[in-house]
């Protein structure tokens, strides 16, 4: 049996890429202009997040999870900091909020990281 807030993780990354088919317009919104095909690479993460996070809950393929997830996460870092530049992508949300999320994302990160190591 798995640890409780392994399946926690789980179900957050889930929820997570269920929501880009729920609202792939504030996903697309998020994106720096940069990243082509807003719309398929909002679909295809969306995707990422829902089999990885099934992956993580997994004990045979939680390790390979945990690093792609990883990565995911890197891959996210841009939309963050592209939040932060730009008022429009900012959904307005407030500064500090924008600002937390850089960090957010390192925390995930280290939890991820947890299931590299069991």
């Amino acid at each position: 049996m798995l640890p409780w807030h392994q399946y926690l993780l789980g179900f957050i990354f889930l929820a997570a890429g269920f929501f880009h088919f729920q609202k792939p317009k504030l996903y697309k919104k998020i994106m720096p202009p940069y990243i082509p095909a807003h719309s398929t690479m909002v679909l295809v993460t969306g995707v990422m997040e829902m089999v990885f996070g099934l992956m993580l809950l997994n004990p045979e393929t939680q390790n390979l999870a945990a690093w792609l997830l990883i990565g995911l996460l890197v891959l996210f870092l841009p939309a963050h900091v592209y939040m932060l530049q730009n008022e429009e992508a900012s959904l307005n949300l407030p500064k500090w909020v924008l600002v937390g999320r850089i960090p957010l994302q390192f925390a995930l990160m280290y939890w991820v990281y947890q299931y590299t190591l069991i």
